[in-house]
Parts: C-alpha cells; structure tokens; sequence
C-alpha cells in the first residue's frame, strides 16, 4: 500500500455557484425593482402597488425553494447560509423603508426591526472566522411572519374589503416585531453559548 493512498471515499464540496444559491442572488437583485415600483405608484394604490406586492410575495416566496432545493439534492454551502438571510433582510428591509417614506408605516417600527437585522447580519460576518451560524427555525418564523406583515400591507386590501383590514395589518405587525426581537435575543445568547463551548 502506498502512502498517498486515499483512506476513504472523497467528499465532493458543491460549487457556490449551485442553482440555490443563484436563486438567492436573483431574489436580492429582485430587491431594487420592487422598491423603485412601490415608490413609483407613491401611494396611489394603482396598477403598480397591486404588480409590486406580487413581485414582493413571489421574491419571498423563492426563500423556501432554494432551502429545499440546497438539502434535498445536498448543495448546502457556507456562502448560501450566509446569503440567504442577507437576501430576506433586503427585500424585507427595502419593503419596510419604503412603506414608511409612503407614511404608511411608522419609522420606529422600521428602525428597530432594521436595527435588529442588520445587527445580527454584521454579528454573522464577525463570526466568519470561526464559524457561519446559521438561520434558526425561529429565525425562520421570524422571517416568515414578517413577510406576511408586510404583504398584508403592500396589496391594497382597504379598497376591497374595507378600513378595518388596517387594524389586522397592524396587529400582525405587531406580532412581527415582537418575535423579531425575541429571536434577535436568542440568536445572539446561543452564539455566546456556542462561543464558550469552542473556547473551553
């Protein structure tokens, strides 16, 4: 036997460049078109706040397929964990922001969920050189209950179903909130608790 004799069977390492991650990436280019229509209708409600919660939904939507695509056919890379989240952030930040230049959303709302997100995603490129944390479930929820936040509050609903929708708007975003900072506690003392495992 000689001695640069393999041991075991090689563990192939999939390319970054994989179809989930490129989903990613597109749903973060995805980000800019959707604010420039939201910010275009300028709070008229028309044709193109309807075509800008759409694409909203359907860039949102592409979070859970690149997910299942990356475990289903084993493509779960170092870079996806890291961009993925990255990719929500954008959209959802992007979708927060403009909501409140419209004056339909209130800012301290949008400035703490953007200070909450953008304080983990920097946390998550310092810990880059130990190891990538990745998205917890509640992380997940947390991203998912936003979405539904503020999709309840991009497509015009009041001029179908009426003013009351406002109240459900509110309450859900509410409920966002709240969960958001929860999970930005919680993320924040398991990487603590991760931290002293390592160093021990």
């Amino acid at each position: 036997m000689t001695r640069n004799a393999p041991i075991g069977p090689e563990v192939s390492v999939p390319s970054n460049w994989n179809l989930p991650n490129i989903i990613t990436v597109v749903r973060i280019l995805l980000a800019p078109i959707f604010v420039w229509m939201l910010l275009a209708d300028a709070g008229q409600d028309g044709a193109l706040r309807w075509w800008a919660a759409l694409l909203f939904v359907l860039a949102i939507a592409t979070d859970g397929v690149d997910g299942a695509i990356a475990r289903r056919q084993g493509l779960v890379t170092e870079l996806g964990k890291l961009l993925d989240p990255i990719a929500d952030k954008v959209l959802t930040g992007g979708a927060l922001v403009s909501l409140s230049i419209l004056g339909e959303l209130w800012w301290w709302v949008t400035i703490v969920i953007l200070l909450r997100e953008i304080g983990i995603t920097v946390f998550r490129f310092a810990m880059l050189r130990d190891h990538v944390i990745p998205a917890s479930r509640g992380g997940k929820l947390k991203t998912i209950l936003q979405s539904v936040a503020i999709a309840l509050y991009l497509f015009p609903l009041w001029l179908v179903v009426g003013e009351w929708v406002h109240i459900l708007n509110a309450v859900v975003m509410g409920a966002a909130l709240v969960l958001t900072v929860i999970t930005g506690i919680d993320y924040l003392v398991k990487a603590a608790g991760e931290r002293k495992t390592t160093d021990a």
